[in-house]
């Protein structure tokens, strides 16, 4: 008996939501690996390296697995990429001494890429990926809201991130047992053949620009704790309460995602909500005070996801088998690990404003390819009057009257199909054109009757002959 579709996507989603949690959690593991209470000490320079290397190595896991998940086994990739975290950020966790924190955090970043990467394909290999992709993101913060509300009120020191990601990952493992055994891929729009990857130049540029999309983000995102700290005033307490508001309007926002669904298509929310991202990162980067910053982070954390979960459902559009989905996402990735560090270098040398200047132009030049790749790939949107002018108002008053069959009338919002070419049979004149039988004669039926003879020419007689004569 198949598993219900409920059942088969939570395994995915939780992995997911696992594989992405030291992500969200970075600015937390900056700032304690940093100059705060009980933290190591090190430079926020050194810090954001840390960070980086961390996130560098998760990008480098989907980079290596992007097209081994099906021959290694979704459920033994899992499996290992879970432990790893285990062994990586427990290890992190139980020392004070710096190599071998650097080491356990590239070690718990690696299972991390292995463990979002077997999502990202699973998710891809969904019906529906943009869904799923919500409900992934869904989970990831709440979990990091709640942990951002709990961390502070249990002390400080840079070992708690670190044990909660690890305690995350090994409740999941039971999960990846859970796993199909071979992504299902019947239900998959597009199927790309096997070997080579469809959508070359639109994946390449969508990669590109996730790569310098989340590099900006991610460069404040991981120097938002010392903004709050040193510019907005904040306690950590404090700190702690906007982070977890923030991810709270995120769960507002990628719950509105999932309701809204296609209706506007893709490009629309891409384009539309990166120019928002762009306003909030340099309010919030130029905050001064309590008010602004909170502002900020809690308008840029409620569209964040939207657009996320728009441009991971994008990238799965593109291929069928989800290689493009673990491409993007770990371009992605090696955006949020260059982040931190690029974030700790442009505010120690040109300050937080400029910087949330700069990353501001950034956000909006990505939009312009994110917004091309949408509109190239996802095909037009279907607005009211559609169908009249596509058809004629005779046809849409016969597709919309009552009794008109299911589906005669498309989804307003939803994607314009793209025309395909059917292949049809070759010309009467072609060697190859399939020789058909001659109609069969007609059956026999009576006998026509006789025609009349034709009439020969008239015989004069007598007087007749006579004035003819004359």
């Amino acid at each position: 008996m198949p598993p219900r579709p409920r059942a088969a996507v939570l395994p995915l989603v939780v992995v997911f939501a696992a594989g992405y949690l030291a992500a969200y959690l970075l600015p937390t593991i900056v700032g304690r690996l940093g100059s705060s209470p009980g933290g190591l000490g090190l430079s926020a320079t050194h810090a954001g390296a840390v960070g980086s290397a961390l996130l560098l190595s998760s990008a480098t896991a989907g980079l290596t697995l992007a097209s081994r998940v099906d021959c290694a086994g979704p459920v033994r990739l899992a499996r290992a990429g879970l432990l790893l975290m285990v062994a990586g950020f427990a290890l992190a966790a139980a020392t004070a001494h710096v190599p071998l924190v650097v080491a356990g955090c590239v070690i718990g970043g690696f299972g991390s890429g292995t463990a979002t990467a077997v999502a990202a394909v699973g998710i891809a290999a969904r019906p529906d990926p943009h869904r799923a992709s919500v409900l992934g993101l869904l989970t990831t913060s709440a979990t990091a809201g709640a942990l951002y509300l709990v961390l502070p009120r249990l002390g400080g020191g840079h070992a708690l991130p670190f044990a909660a990601i690890a305690c995350a990952a090994a409740l999941v493992l039971p999960a990846a047992g859970r796993l199909p055994s071979a992504p299902d891929r019947t239900g998959s729009p597009r199927r790309g053949a096997p070997g080579r990857l469809p959508h070359r130049r639109s994946g390449t540029v969508l990669a590109g620009a996730m790569l310098c999309w989340s590099m900006a983000q991610n460069a404040l995102w991981g120097v938002s704790g010392r903004i709050g700290l040193d510019r907005a005033g904040l306690s950590e307490a404090a700190l702690g309460l906007v982070f977890a508001v923030a991810l709270g309007g995120g769960l507002a926002g990628v719950s509105a995602a999932g309701a809204l669904g296609s209706r506007l298509g893709r490009a629309i929310p891409v384009g539309v909500g990166t120019a928002v991202i762009a306003c909030c990162v340099a309010v919030s980067a130029s905050a001064g005070g309590a008010v602004p910053f909170a502002a900020g982070e809690v308008l840029w954390n409620t569209v964040y996801p939207v657009v996320l979960s728009y441009v991971i459902g994008l990238a799965a559009s593109l291929d069928g088998q989800g290689r493009w989905a673990v491409l993007a996402g770990s371009a992605s990735n090696v955006g949020v690990a260059c982040g931190p560090l690029a974030g700790t270098l442009l505010s120690t040398h040109v300050g937080y404003p400029v910087m949330g200047a700069v990353l501001a132009c950034a956000l909006l030049a990505t939009a312009v390819p994110l917004t091309a790749v949408a509109l190239h790939s996802g095909g037009r949107v279907l607005l009211p009057g559609a169908i009249r002018r596509r058809g004629g108002a005779a046809a849409a008053a016969v597709a919309g009257a009552a009794g008109a069959p299911a589906g005669a009338v498309p989804e307003l919002g939803g994607t314009e199909l793209v025309v395909t070419a059917i292949e049809v049979g070759p010309p009467p004149g072609d060697a190859t054109a399939p020789v058909h039988d001659p109609l069969p004669e007609p059956a026999p039926g009576p006998e026509p009757l006789p025609q009349p003879e034709p009439l020969s020419e008239p015989v004069l007689h007598g007087e007749q002959a006579a004035l003819v004569t004359a």
